[in-house]
């Protein structure tokens, strides 16, 4: 049965409802549940704008018109989507007898929409569709630790773990963009004869599709429909000086006053974790940091902004467990005994997703680092995955069900956004491992997590910070060196060292992070002093050489600051990435479809990482419509061609739109 109601299109069989309705311009929301009734959740969406839309009812079923979009939906509820020039670009995938005149009616009984019952309640959900063209090309979908930014073809797991970060909105080179607005851990199968989407445990099926011309056009859509970045504040513009880990008061103020002593740009420093006495008191150790205040007030003096690391675990025996216990401020176990990790004490994570919770850490965090002076929070969900993945074991109860385990680091990032002032949130910068769809409006930047130092692992890097942008963070960034190892006197992690520090200097944010070898001496036993330190890791660690290069990247990236500035203003005006594939920039390109190992920071400015050791040559492709010169030499180049570029240890290819 198909009616209007509502401004909706609503299609009714058996005890599946689902409703169709405009959601933004170009743009759909659609929702199914076999449920009494519809969940009212909007999860990543925003509630839209007004869009002028035609609902009709015809003989053999419904059509919906929004803009460039059209949608048609069968008697036998079988749903179609078409651009503005009447191109077919979605077909559910239906291979069942409900319609016997469709086309493709079949005895095989796979249905496009599957609710699966679980035992306890809630459904496994599939979404099927037909993949309309080999040609095609799937973008987005968030970070994954593989090398393709091209993600047609590809199995992924809708789950955040140390490293990965689904935010499944994919882009599609047929002109629409889909995100699947199910935050239930899942998977996502992009596959050349049929394309799936699973959620494991969820009231409701629920996706959004909007319809565009380009990929800038679906992005900004996007945007609109779940938000966008704050801007960055201005010290997120230059470079950020952190190591795994600064184990006292006065090794990170040495460090910083040697930043200055050498005339080197630095807009940030980071005390990492294990700053605290216990996992679960949010505060400075007196024993380490026995003057934060005194410490603060010296940095800003220097224009240096400190950032501190917050973990939502809390030790069982820290001084807020019972009070947070007492108050339902925890995780719970469905069965079992209560524990979220055993690292350096048995834990337990804070509920992120109970706001009187989110209130209470938010409070301890304001008494002892904002109120002292500290601005900026690395909010480090502490290995992601304990707490949404593993069924078997822990099942962790953050909700009516398993479902929100994707919306944790949403949450968790709300708890400072939503702690601050208006005039705070404005200039808020929450550093994550994960996140998911809409987190980019509460100041996320999200960085690639704790990955292996190797050029096998930067290039994996390329393809997650592109694919995290189209997939609407625009804010991205990752551990210099890679986060593994490495050590500064080898000369084969020298050569990685620059060249990821290159690549680096034109990266959303620009953070030197890692845990190097050999480990320094413990500076103590009380607290987190038995957390031995790494190796020094700054940019004077690795050699007089080396030292050079990172100084003339140090001057690159702040000879960019105004450009990186208005960047971040177009991403917290229109969701537009800080990095952009160069099909972004150039879509009438077709060679910039093919492109995987280059991008465009910004507009203006390609950049052609070196991402193989010893490489002496390089093959840059320059697009059409324009000429390109490099760096600050006067000779260019027309676009639509390869070139042929020598490389050197202090130099990696960067080309200027002309």
């Amino acid at each position: 049965m198909l009616r209007k109601e509502n401004g909706r299109l609503i299609y009714h069989y058996d005890a599946e409802e689902l409703w169709i309705e405009p959601w933004g311009e170009n743009s759909v929301r659609i929702r199914a549940t076999k449920e009494a009734g519809m969940p009212e959740e909007d999860w990543a969406l925003l509630k839209p704008e007004k869009a002028d839309t035609e609902i009709t009812i015809e003989k053999g079923g419904a059509r919906l018109r929004n803009g460039k979009l059209s949608l048609f939906i069968s008697n036998g509820g079988k749903i179609t989507v078409y651009n503005k020039e009447g191109r077919l670009l979605l077909e559910e995938y239906w291979r069942n007898r409900r319609d016997v005149t469709d086309k493709k009616c079949s005895a095989l009984e796979v249905e496009g929409r599957e609710f699966k019952p679980n035992i306890g309640g809630d459904y496994h959900l599939t979404m099927r569709l037909e993949s309309m063209s080999r040609g095609e090309k799937i973008y987005g979908m968030g970070q994954y630790q593989q090398p393709y930014l091209n993600l047609k073809g590809l199995d992924l797991e809708l789950a955040h773990r140390n490293s990965q970060a689904s935010v499944p909105f994919a882009v599609s080179s047929l002109g629409y963009g889909l995100l699947w607005n199910n935050p239930g851990v899942g998977r996502a199968v992009l596959g050349m004869n049929v394309m799936s989407f699973e959620a494991y445990s969820a009231k409701a099926l629920d996706y959004w599709l909007t319809v565009g011309d380009t990929p800038k056009e679906i992005e900004e859509a996007y945007a609109k429909a779940t938000g966008t970045v704050p801007m960055m504040p201005e010290y997120g513009l230059g470079f950020w000086q952190c190591k795994l880990r600064y184990q006292t008061q006065e090794e990170l103020l040495s460090v910083a006053r040697e930043y200055k002593k050498r005339k080197l740009p630095i807009d940030l420093i980071v005390v990492d974790f294990f700053h605290w006495p216990k996992q679960g008191e949010w505060k400075f150790d007196p024993v380490y940091w026995p003057e934060p205040e005194t410490m603060i007030r010296e940095l800003k003096k220097m224009g240096i902004e400190l950032m501190v690391s917050i973990w939502p675990t809390v030790d069982q025996e820290s001084e807020n467990y019972e009070e947070m216990l007492e108050k339902g401020y925890l995780i719970r176990t469905e069965r079992g005994y209560r524990a979220a990790m055993d690292f350096e004490a048995m834990t337990i994570h804070y509920d992120a997703t109970n706001p009187d919770a989110r209130k209470y850490l938010w409070n301890k965090a304001r008494k002892h680092y904002y109120e002292k002076g500290v601005r900026v929070f690395w909010l480090d969900e502490a290995e992601p995955e304990y707490h949404v993945y593993d069924f078997d074991n822990y099942r962790y109860y953050l909700g009516p069900n398993i479902q929100i385990g994707n919306v944790y680091p949403v949450q968790y990032a709300r708890t400072f956004y939503e702690g601050m002032s208006e005039e705070g949130q404005k200039n808020i910068v929450n550093l994550l491992r994960c996140a998911w769809a809409g987190s980019q409006r509460y100041g996320a930047l999200v960085w690639s997590g704790d990955i292996a130092s190797s050029f096998e692992s930067m290039k994996n890097q390329i393809a997650a910070g592109l694919n995290m942008g189209l997939a609407g963070i625009p804010w991205w960034t990752t551990d210099i060196g890679g986060f593994h190892g490495g050590n500064p006197e080898d000369e084969s992690f020298r050569e990685l060292f620059v060249r990821w520090f290159q690549w680096g200097a034109f990266c959303p944010v620009m953070r030197l992070h890692g845990d190097r070898e050999p480990k320094q001496p413990q500076v103590g036993e009380t607290g987190g002093a038995h957390c031995r330190s790494g190796a020094p890791n700054e940019v004077w660690s690795y050699g007089d050489r080396v030292y050079e290069i990172c100084r003339k990247y140090l001057g690159i990236r702040e000879k960019m600051r105004p450009y990186t500035r208005r960047l971040m203003k177009e991403a917290h005006e229109k969701g537009t990435p800080v990095i952009r594939t160069l099909f972004y920039e150039f879509p009438e390109d077709a060679v910039c479809w093919e492109v995987e190992d280059e991008y465009m920071y910004g507009d203006q400015v390609l950049v052609a990482p070196i991402l193989e050791a010893g490489m002496k040559k390089r093959n840059v492709y320059l697009p059409a419509g324009c000429r390109w010169k490099a760096g600050e030499m006067d000779v260019n180049r027309e676009g639509g061609q390869w070139i042929e570029v020598e490389v050197t240890l202090d130099s990696m290819p960067v080309f200027v739109r002309c």
